[in-house]
Order: structure tokens, then sequence, then C-alpha cells
């Protein structure tokens, strides 16, 4: 039953059942690494005080792992998972014997690093210094759906050397998200030794420069720990977010592994667990939950309860007529405003939120911000943990929409779209100036390779729009679509893209599906499929090959994941010449795609791949293309080649 920090203080019986709470969570740190040979007693122990009084007072219920009013708790370093799970099951989350049968066994939900299909988790974690992003972002949605529950992030105190922290803290502040808590566990200890020689960080100079109330506390003291709990949740805040710096033990409770590195990772023998049974006073039944071990391993399932029936009005999408000339980004700007407008006041629509890292203006998110300011969020030049952010909206009934240049959305926060995936998170990362089309700022920012990383991504849909008419109608269905989304798009002005009579191939009787390749211009001597920027290209190299007689079928792969592949197979056995035609990195991209499915299917036909063979220069787009031999005069003839020769 939910307690909560009403009272100034614990009363006796509290304070009697944390004690008691605490060696039974103990134990069950030890039972669980001991039984499995591996994991991290040491900050298990050292945190699991902290973790104790929050569930006993915090707003979270067992029976109710679920429910939309509960308090949000992120344990950013997710190695403590023992102890995550001792204090889980001990407040009727679940069975703890089904922990001692499957924890860091394949197949079971008890990873070694904690995993949100487990009730009572909300966020995988284990890759440091994520947890306090996640939290912005959990805190922020309460903030925009008018809730006042609490969020609290646990961290250790190694990976406040991570620069993403310093990201959240700032975000955090400049928000004023006073419901946030963070508490961190200074055990003075990493994995490499003391932490102050690995790397000196003054956490109470840190965090209140960020400015945060800053609050220091006995980790081990139940009395202080409820004390600055509630200061931190009913005290005056000022509007600031609170962190609680945790002063603790490495390994607290089990003397012989106090104070120790050793035991951020290493898990006691047999005769030490014995020894620490005696002292806590518990059973030792290490053979029991062998023989559990050996019978079963764990049956929860790999459950992950998200809400993923988007409610949202996507309206119709525009038709520029054929002879408008218009970039991608301006019409993601346009349908991103018109989703705003009509949704707004709809109570039953979940919300439209725009986040960008100082690239308002260059990834047309002006007019979105004018229309929804209090849904418009400037992160700064902190990519890392904006991807962060977007992913936990998504899993509070909120629509986000993440906009930066590829090379910043996709390719340096990789590990972070990694992180969304493997949360069942469903943000649209909308990045514009990617492949040589960015033209002139070179090759750091020439993104030619979000293809390859969006598909490493088991669950994640890459999409590239062949023309602002396709742009539109893209974003306007990857809104409703609960799936962690990549729409990429080039930096340059472009024709509309016609069908062989003259009228916008996606135009406003086109229907985009994902998953399916539309032909937009018909032939039967060879076939070119191309996404994004080079769709309008291969048209060019069509009409210059019509004249020869040569009737050349260009294909809009733009769907990259899902992709078409009974196109590519029909092709293939239709006209057995094809040739793929990206600006993308030529041995990653639509080529290899391509290539696949033939080789997965054994089906014969020729194959020529032109892409990006090396990075680029400095220029304009035509001029980086031809340099490349990718402009639509090389594309024509590699044509005339394969078909003549």
């Amino acid at each position: 039953m939910y307690r909560g920090f009403e009272a100034s203080e614990p009363t006796a019986d509290d304070l009697k059942a944390l004690a008691q709470s605490r060696r039974n969570t103990a134990a069950d740190v030890i039972r669980l690494t001991t039984l499995a040979g591996s994991g991290h007693p040491g900050g298990s122990l050292s945190t699991l005080d902290a973790l104790l009084v929050l569930y006993r007072f915090g707003h979270l219920r067992g029976d109710a792992p679920h429910a939309a009013d509960r308090d949000r708790v992120v344990i950013s370093h997710g190695h403590i998972s023992p102890g995550v799970y001792a204090t889980l099951a001990h407040h009727g989350f679940f069975d703890i014997q089904e922990a001692y049968a499957g924890f860091r066994r394949a197949g079971s939900v008890f990873g070694g690093h904690i995993e949100s299909v487990v009730p009572g988790v909300e966020w995988n974690t284990g890759n440091l210094g994520q947890g306090l992003s996640a939290g912005c972002g959990y805190a922020l949605a309460a903030r925009i759906h008018g809730r006042d529950h609490r969020v609290f992030v646990g961290m250790g105190d190694g990976e406040q050397q991570k620069g993403q922290i310093a990201e959240a803290r700032r975000f955090a502040h400049k928000y004023k998200l006073d419901n946030l808590v963070a508490f961190v566990d200074v055990n003075g200890l990493q994995i490499g030794g003391d932490t102050a020689e690995i790397m000196p960080t003054d956490l109470d100079a840190e965090w209140s420069a960020a400015g945060w109330r800053v609050l220091h506390v006995d980790g081990h003291d139940h009395t202080a720990l409820y004390r600055a709990f509630r200061e931190a949740t009913r005290g005056e805040t000022g509007g600031r977010p609170t962190v609680l710096l945790l002063e603790t033990v490495m390994g607290k409770g089990i003397p012989f592994i106090e104070h120790q590195a050793k035991y951020h990772g290493s898990t006691l023998s047999d005769e030490q667990a014995a020894e620490a049974f005696r002292i806590l006073e518990v059973e030792n039944d290490l053979d029991v939950l062998r023989a559990l071990r050996a019978e079963r391993s764990a049956t929860l399932p790999h459950t992950v309860v998200v809400d993923r029936e988007i409610h949202l009005d996507t309206g119709a999408a525009a038709e520029r007529s054929a002879d408008v000339h218009t970039d991608c980004r301006s019409a993601y700007g346009e349908a991103l405003e018109d989703l705003a407008a009509r949704n707004a006041g709809d109570e039953a629509a979940w919300p439209v939120v725009g986040l960008s890292c100082d690239l308002e203006g260059s990834v047309k998110m002006n007019a979105f911000h004018a229309r929804t300011p209090d849904r418009f969020f400037e992160v700064g030049i902190q990519e890392h943990n904006a991807a962060v952010i977007a992913g936990t909206l998504s899993k509070e009934g909120i629509v986000p929409f993440f906009s930066t240049f590829g090379m910043f959305g996709v390719v340096e926060t990789y590990n972070q779209q990694r992180l969304n995936d493997q949360n069942h998170a469903a943000p649209k990362t909308v990045v514009t100036h990617c492949g040589l089309d960015v033209g002139e700022d070179g090759p750091t920012h020439q993104c030619i390779d979000y293809v390859a990383l969006g598909r490493n991504l088991f669950g994640m849909e890459v999409y590239a729009p062949a023309d602002p008419n396709e742009t539109d109608h893209v974003i306007r269905a990857v809104a409703t679509r609960y799936a962690p989304t990549i729409v990429a798009m080039g930096r340059s002005k472009m024709p509309t893209v016609t069908l062989g009579d003259g009228r916008p191939a996606f135009g406003r009787d086109y229907a985009f599906t994902p998953g399916q390749w539309p032909t937009v211009r018909e032939g039967t001597d060879a076939v070119v499929f191309a996404f994004g920027t080079m769709v309008g290209r291969a048209v060019k190299a069509s009409e210059l090959l019509a004249p020869e007689g040569i009737a050349l079928r260009v294909v809009n792969a733009s769907s990259l994941q899902p992709f078409d592949r009974e196109c590519i197979l029909a092709c293939a056995r239709d006209v057995g010449v094809l040739l793929t035609y990206e600006d993308h990195n030529v041995h990653t991209g639509l080529g290899a795609m391509v290539a696949g499915v033939l080789g997965d299917e054994g089906v014969a036909a020729r194959l020529q791949r032109l892409g990006v063979s090396r990075y680029g220069t400095s220029g304009k787009p035509d001029d980086l293309f031809a340099e490349q031999g990718l402009a639509p005069e090389h594309l024509a003839e590699a044509v005339r080649a394969m078909v003549r020769g």
C-alpha cells in the first residue's frame, strides 16, 4: 500500500521492518550472484538501503506495476540488478524464486543488467550514463500530461564521469524538472579501483553548478534516507531538481568484502557465501536453490506493457505540383505543423512534441515551435541526451519527433538509438542533411551510413522519401506507427518526382505503405532501385535513355526497413538486369540489401551497385555526385553497358 513521505519521520515499526528487509534482500543479492557464478554484489549492497526506503514509501506497488500514476524509477547503473531484483521481489512485483531460477540464464528475463521485461523495471540500462536522460524524459512526460508522480534515478559514482549525465543535468535545470530526484551511490570504488584516482570528480560542485539542489546523505541510515527523500519530494524546490549524494560502502553488510573494488563484479565462493549468511543470520539454502535452477528456469514471460495504439488525426498530405522545386525538410516541417494544428485541443490525441539540438531552423521545426511553444524543446548541442529523452517520451503516450542532421541523430547517437530499440521505445528521428547532398559542409557532415546503422537495429524502421510530396506522406504515416523510426532526407531543393504522364508520383492519391516499393517509371530492359534524392536523378537517367530505345524501370525503394523482398525478386525474374543507385555507402546500403535477397533466394540476375565509394569532398551536390560517378549520366551509361553488353 502506498505510504508516501508525508510523515515527518519513519515510525519505529518502519525502521524495524527496513532492518529486516535489509538482511533478507542482502542475502538475496548473495544468493543470486553465487548461484549464477557472476554478477555485481558490491554495488548492489551499497545501493540497497536507498532502494528499500524508496520502494517502501514511494508510489510503487507490486500488484500494479504499470499504474499510470506510479512513480517512475530508473536505475542507471543497471549492473546492480541483483539488488534491484531482490528489492522488487521483496515488494511483491514477482516471486523471488523466479529470479533464483533464472538470474543470468539464457532465455530468462532476469538479465545481468536490468531489463524492462521484468515487472517494476522501467528502462533497460547497463551502458552507463543513460539513466538520467531517461529520467528527464519521464519527468518531462509527467509535466506534459499534467501528472504529479515523481521520477527517481539511481546512479553509481563511477558513471558520473560520463558526459551524457552533464547533458541531462543541464536539461533538467533548464526545464525546471523539480519532479525529478536523482540519487548517487558514492561508494568511492569502481571496477578499476578508487574512483578518485581513476578520474577525480567533484560531485557536489558539478551538480550544484548545474543548478540542482544537492543533499548529502548517509546512504545506509534509513532515517536519514527517509528524510532526504521527503525533502526532495515535499520540500521547497524552487523549481530545481534534487540529487542525493549517498555516502556508502561497497559491499555493505558483509565485512570481509567491504571497501574492496574486486567485489564490484566478483562473486563470493560457497564458503564466503556461507559466512555471509551467518553474518546476516539467514539460512544457507544454496544447495536447495541449485536444485531449483537445475529443475527449471524462470517462467516469467518476456512481456513489455506499452500502449501501441497511437491516437492521432494525421490528416491528408498536401500535393506539390510538378513544377515545384523545394526540399524534403520543408515538407517535413509543414506536415509536423499540420499534425500539431489538427490535434490541438483533442484530449484523446497523443501529444506531438518536437526536440531539436540547436538546429531548429535547419530542420524546419520553426512553424511547429511557433504554433505549439509548450511542445517544443530545445535540447542544445546534446544529441545523446535528446535521443534518450525522445525514447522515454514515446513510452509515455507521446509522439516525439527528434530532428537534427543525420550525422548527429543517427551516427553520433547510435548507442542511444540501440537502447531505445531494446527498450521498445518509438521515437521518430527525422534527420536532414544526409549523404553527399549536404554539399559544401564536407565529409564530416555527409551522413552516408544511416541505412546500415538503422537496419542493424532489429526493431528500427528506416525511410528515405523520394521528394517533398512523399516526405509529407511518410511523416503522417510514421506518426501513428509504434516503432523506433529514422526518416532521412538530404539538404537540397529538388524537382517533384513525376510519373510518365507528368503527374506527381506521390500526390494526393498516393498511399504510402511501409515495406512496399512503388514503380515511378515503367521499363522492361533494366530496373534501377533508388531512394531519397537519387529517385529524381534515376528518373532523369530514364529520360536520357528513352530516345535510345532503352526502357529503364525506376523503383522507389524509400522504405528501407521494412523493405520489399517480393519487388526485388519479381524484377529479377521479369527483367534480370538490376542496378542500385544510392547516396549512401555502396557496400552497406541498398545494394547490399538487394544482393542479399538474390543470394538468399538463389535467384540469378545481373546486378550493379552504384553508390558512395569514398568520403566526399566539399562542393555543390551535383559536383560531388559527378565526382563519384553518380550523376544521372553515369547511371545511364551503366545501364547502356549492362543492356548492350
